[in-house]
């Protein structure tokens, strides 16, 4: 992977990498990837052991990206097998709108030289229709169209990566019909169950013999009646 981000950043930026670092995990440190970096002049520097914040950078990265992915994950309901297409998402919004501080551009137009077109955005894990474009033989009143779920962008073409249903396989179309709506509804109703549960819960709770007032009137003499009815 490294091989290939070193040859397209030098096709597409014309610039050659001259220092990277990393830590000192056997993926980066060892013979090949030496002599690779030894072969095109890169120096590797290393932080020094047991110390991430030298390389805070990519620690700071991986945060962001496990904690997007993360909420994603629990917002949408989805399987955790899902982790792999979540984090891809996460990375390429991130790419599109996070803006850096200091030169108040997205890393798309620093790298690109232009401003990104946000509008193809979706909610990630809504509901699609995926339309059956020539896929199957289709009857004169079969459905035209597949139900899917969303699961992010294209990293190789402009099509949207969709999960298809009937199908259970992974697809790449540009014909898909999205309802954010009803992922928006999902929440509501998830969100009324969660305080429909919470009314329950404090009713019994307020309804439980711990939680009763005891009045201080009657209490001696109930306690009188118990013990005569005992003595009999």
């Amino acid at each position: 992977m490294f091989k290939k981000l070193a040859k397209r950043m030098q096709n597409t930026c014309c610039n050659n990498i001259c220092t990277i670092c990393s830590d000192h995990k056997g993926e980066f440190q060892n013979e090949k990837f030496s002599s690779f970096c030894e072969k095109l002049g890169i120096f590797h520097n290393f932080s020094a052991p047991k110390t991430p914040q030298q390389n805070g950078v990519v620690e700071r990265k991986n945060i962001s990206l496990e904690e997007l992915a993360r909420t994603i994950l629990s917002e949408s309901s989805l399987p955790k097998y899902f982790w792999a297409d979540v984090v891809s998402t996460v990375c390429y919004v991130m790419n599109q709108i996070l803006i850096r501080p200091i030169l108040k551009k997205t890393p798309y137009e620093l790298l690109n030289g232009r401003k990104p077109n946000i509008g193809h955005l979706k909610v990630f894990g809504c509901k699609c229709y995926i339309l059956n474009n020539g896929k199957d033989n289709l009857r004169k009143f079969d459905e035209k169209a597949d139900n899917g779920i969303f699961l992010g962008y294209s990293l190789s073409s402009h099509a949207y990566r969709v999960y298809n249903k009937r199908l259970t396989t992974m697809e790449e179309y540009v014909h898909v019909a999205f309802d954010e709506t009803n992922h928006a509804k999902q929440g509501l109703v998830k969100n009324c169950a969660e305080k429909d549960e919470q009314n329950i819960f404090l009713e019994n709770l307020e309804n439980c013999p711990e939680k009763q007032s005891i009045d201080s009137a009657k209490q001696p003499t109930e306690i009188l009646q118990q013990d005569e009815l005992s003595k009999e």
